[in-house]
This record gives structure tokens, sequence and C-alpha cells, in this order.
């Protein structure tokens, strides 16, 4: 078997996107002339190729239409409402398979094709009776889930202990005392993605310090998840990385398939697992998880539900960006958040649904205005509102330590007794955190001898490889409180050239100012880390002029990075050689070159 592929049959930039008409518009996308259907109805955008499912014939617009969503097959006039994917002529025939539609951050829009669509019907297994107590699925926190199938225990993404995300995020729920001994004894664990609140290297590191070759599976994705394992100091030694869509055996009953995302399939991953023909769905973070499609009617399924998981808008300054905004923004992502959940509980129809993977707190008190402002969904608001949308879902909200026997609750979904919750003495939210522990390593990089160089601003943004882009970064070195860190760096970026201004270029550019506290960014560049730490981990405060998103500057800092850490050495042994009296010649040469290069922008401004 090969493994799911996703391909881009047809991009179109903001302006392309804006000219199309609202309902049924015909886009080539190959140079052989295929063409793809896209349907329009005000923000809603939906996507197909331009073939009939009965026998491959051509659509094309349907006269009789008058409301503008029917297409017509040529072939034997078939028709298609594109609107709702489903035949009209004849009726309850065929479901149009659909294009997923990426909306990317600059407007434009991707049509992504997803190769086979849904892999998880590749061998069909037949449901087998559970016994009781031979499937039990244990909430520890955040993400984390253990699954006990028959005789193997399986766990997902373990964050156990420390921090995400650099000192941003902390874990709002208590792990159960002998969490850690459970991963030790895991047969196998899913890591979802590189994300810092699934992978957690400090609980990791526990991990290989007791039990190094514990099997560790993770997808195929672009940046791999383990980019930075080597320099992490954690060493594990049976880590398998699994192609999409394809099933995993796992001995006789046991196997799992993992899928990626249809928005961010460079990182994020889902996974299925089965067990004597029972599924188990957790779509983790996953935008769209698979592109939107989803086995229905697995008998658990889990997902995140809570919201807040970005920068924007908390860390966002002037203009629009005052604290009432920010709240009416919040306050109505969450509730689109919410009933987009609610509304794909209630299409795929689970037997029982859990929603997870968003107990976090920014606890630390240099991030109390963060805590007031990022409000979340939460799980039970979530699950009341799938309660009213169907009754045919059973909705579990576990507390750390809580168990739920599949085999029982299947029986009788409204059987007590399938769940067990914690002992009323268990502790359910932390109260401490071990700040200094975590945030003395962080700020150890400020006395590391490369920030004694200025050059090293240089050789960082060499290393991480982004230019040709007309956007001019100021970046200022901070304290927790976000003003100017003594001594601290303040500098300007220019991403056109990679260089390095005194002031704002003449010509028009777009701007943008980021005051970052100063352990982390210099934590975040001695590493090489991604700048998730500074971003999602609210370590910085942004401001910018226009106020767009650029998503090629962002993403290639938080996904695109080189995967080795700088190489300092070579740093220090070049600011050496030219501070060196004994080679001083070289240090003119240097200053040479560098006047030679200011000289070359100043000619470029000039003749631009």
């Amino acid at each position: 078997m090969t493994s799911q592929t996703a391909q881009v049959l047809l991009s179109l930039n903001a302006k392309e996107v804006s000219s199309l008409k609202e309902g049924v518009n015909f886009k080539k996308y190959s140079v052989d002339g295929k063409c793809c259907i896209i349907y329009k109805n005000n923000d809603i955008i939906r996507a197909c190729k331009n073939q009939c499912k009965h026998q491959g014939g051509l659509f094309i617009k349907d006269i009789e239409d008058l409301d503008g969503r029917t297409v017509k097959c040529t072939k034997h006039n078939w028709k298609l409402d594109v609107s709702t994917m489903k035949y009209v002529n004849p009726p309850d025939s065929f479901l149009q398979d659909e294009l997923e539609v990426e909306i990317l951050d600059d407007g434009g829009l991707q049509l992504v094709e997803l190769n086979p669509i849904n892999p998880w019907l590749v061998d069909p297994r037949e449901p087998m009776e559970l016994q009781e107590g031979e499937v039990k699925v244990t909430y520890l926190t955040h993400a984390c889930m253990e699954l006990q199938l028959g005789e193997r225990r399986f766990m997902f993404d373990p964050w156990l202990k420390g921090p995400a995300f650099a000192r941003g995020w902390w874990l709002l729920h208590e792990p159960p005392a002998d969490s850690l001994d459970r991963l030790c004894e895991a047969d196998l664990i899913y890591i979802s993605h590189m994300h810092s609140d699934h992978l957690s290297y400090p609980t990791l590191k526990v991990l290989s310090e007791r039990r190094p070759d514990v099997p560790i599976y993770v997808g195929d994705t672009e940046r791999p998840v383990f980019w930075d394992l080597k320099q992490s100091g954690v060493n594990l030694t049976n880590i398998n990385v699994v192609p999409f869509g394809i099933w995993q055996d796992i001995g006789e009953h046991l196997r799992f398939m993992i899928l990626m995302d249809g928005v961010h399939p460079e990182m994020d991953t889902c996974i299925i697992v089965e067990y004597k023909g029972h599924m188990i769905l957790n779509t983790v973070d996953c935008t769209r998880p698979n592109g939107g499609r989803l086995p229905q009617n697995v008998d658990l399924m889990m997902s995140d539900f809570a919201g807040g998981a970005s920068g924007f808008p908390m860390t966002f300054c002037g203009g629009k960006y005052s604290d009432s905004w920010k709240a009416d923004f919040i306050k109505r992502e969450r509730a689109k958040l919410l009933n987009y959940k609610a509304q794909l509980v209630k299409y795929l129809q689970p037997k029982i649904y859990c929603p997870f993977a968003g107990y976090f707190v920014e606890a630390h008190p240099s991030d109390r205005y963060i805590k007031d402002t990022n409000v979340k969904n939460s799980a039970e608001d979530l699950n009341a509102c799938i309660n009213k949308l169907t009754s045919e879902t059973r909705t579990w909200t576990p507390k750390p330590g809580a168990v739920l026997d599949l085999g029982l609750a299947l029986k009788d979904l409204t059987n007590s007794e399938a769940i067990t919750n914690p002992p009323a003495s268990a502790k359910i939210y932390k109260n401490s955190w071990d700040f200094d522990l975590y945030v003395d390593e962080l700020n150890s990089a400020i006395s590391c001898e490369i920030f004694k160089h200025r050059g090293w601003i240089q050789f960082y943004y060499t290393w991480a490889g982004f230019q040709n882009y007309n956007l001019v970064v100021r970046m200022i070195e901070t304290d927790d409180n976000f003003e100017p860190f003594t001594d601290g760096y303040d500098y300007l970026v220019d991403f056109v050239d990679l260089s390095f201004p005194t002031k704002r270029p003449d010509r028009e550019h777009a701007y943008i100012e980021i005051k970052n506290r100063v352990g982390v960014m210099r934590y975040v560049v001695l590493h090489g880390r991604l700048w998730d730490d500074l971003y999602i981990g609210f370590q910085n405060r942004i401001s910018r002029d226009p106020d767009i998103y650029h998503h090629k500057f962002w993403n290639h800092f938080q996904t695109k990075l080189p995967t080795c850490r700088p190489d300092w050495n070579k740093f220090l042994q070049q600011e050496t050689s030219i501070q060196d009296p004994d080679t001083h010649s070289h240090g003119i040469v240097y200053g040479l070159l560098n006047l030679i290069s200011g000289i070359l922008r100043l000619l470029k401004s000039i003749w631009v």
C-alpha cells in the first residue's frame, strides 16, 4: 500500500478569490484543460472536480437552475447541487467527493485533493463484543490519554510536567500521582505534532531515563516531529515515523492509522485507533483533520475545544487593539469554535464524545493580563451544546484520573457505572508549577557569550534564511513587563535584502515592531528554536503598520527554520579572529567589507 497524499490542484490569490462570483464558478487547474467547480455563497466556499461520479462525464451550467447552485452532466443529464455536493437527479444516488478548500492568511486559497479520501475503509473489520474492563480510557491531563486495549497500553501526547511554549503555558489539571509511571509502562506512544504541549521534552526526559526504547509513533510530516531531538539531550531510541493513511498493525486485534491535517499538513496530525473493530478517533489540534473527511459512528471521539492557542489578539498593541475590541473578538471566535465542534459531532455521530486538549493556563504571574484576556471555551459548555443538537451521542467531561470503560458504555450508553471518577479527595487543579526552575533555565541564555558581540544579529538571521520580502521588523529586547531591557538590543531587520539599517528605509514597506522578553528571545536564538515559543507562548508584544498578517514571515519562523541550530562556535571563532590584535588585518578586511556593503545598499536605494 502507498501512503495518503495531498496534492494542490489550484491556487488562487486574494484578487482572484474576490473575483469569484456568487454561485457556480468553473476554473481550470491543469494545462490539459481539466476544471474544478467552485461554489461561493457569501463566505462559504466549496469545491469539487468537474467530473460526474456516475460515469465520469463533464458538468456544465444548468440553465434551468435559477438559484445558481446546480450543474448538469453532459453524458446522462445527472444534476449536482454544488452547495450540498448531493446529486439531485437522480436523487439519493451519490455524494460528490469534495476538494479541501484551504483559505490562506493573505486572502488567497488552495484546492487540495487527498488520495485516498477515506483510507480507513481499507480492510474493514467487523466489531467484536468487548468485555467489561477490556478497553479502558483514562484521562490524565490536557491532551494526554491512556488507552488500555486488551493487554496493551497506548498513550497519547504525554505533557505531564514543566511548561510549554517557553514559559507561557502551564498545566491546568494536576496529573494523577502515578502518571509518569504509567508513561514509562506504556507499550506504545503517539505524539501528534511538535508543539510543546504535545511533545514535552521535560516529560520525555523522565521516559528516556527509565525506558528509552519504548515505541513512539509520529506522522511523516514535512517538518519532523522530533526535529530537535539531538540537541534536546533526551535519548529516545525507538521513534517510528509512519506514512499517512495506512493501517499499522500492533498484534492481532489492535491497529492504528495516522492522518494529516488539511490546513497544516506540514506539522499537524490526528489518529484513528481500532481494537477488535471498534474505532477511537482523536483529532487532537487539527483544524481540518483529513480535510474534513472523517469516519462516522465511531465508538469514541476526542477533540480540542478551548481556543486561545495563539498570541492573536492578546499580544497585539496599538490601533484597534483596545481591551474592549480584543474581548469582543475573542467572544465571537470562541462561539464560532464551539458551534463548529458541536456541528462536527452532530454530523459524525460518535457514540461517545470527549473534549480535551485545552486544559492549559497562563499561570506565571507576569502573564496575568493574558490569563484574564484569553477567555477560553469550557468543555461543559461544548457538551451542553452537543446535547441540545443530538441525543445520539453521550458526552464525557473527564477529570484527571477519570476512567471510561468502553465495553460497558457501548452496551448501555446511559450506564453510569461505565465511568469511574477520581475520588473526591483527588487534586483536580494545579496550584504550583516550579516557575523558577524553568524560567531560570530560559534566563541563563541572557549572559551567553554570543550576545556580547553585536554580530550575532546578522549571523542569526542569515542562518534563519528568510529574505526577498518587503518587510522591516524592529526587534526590541525587554524585561518581563515589556519595558526596554538595560543594555538590551534594539535593532531593525530589512528582509528585502537581509540588511540591518539604523533607520527605516524611505521606500514603501510593511513594518512590524516586536518586543520580546529577553530571556526567551535569547534562548530561542541560542538554541535555534521555532518562534512558537514567543508567539504562541505570549512572550512578545506586537504592533504592525499596516495592520495585516504576513503569512510568509510568520510561517517561516514558526515552521521552516533550519533543523540544525546555528553554529555559534563558528560565530565566536569569527568574532575572536576579528577582535584579536594579532589578526588586525582580518579586522581591517572585515571593516572594509562592511563599508562596501553599506555603500552598495545606499546606491541601491538611490537607484530605486
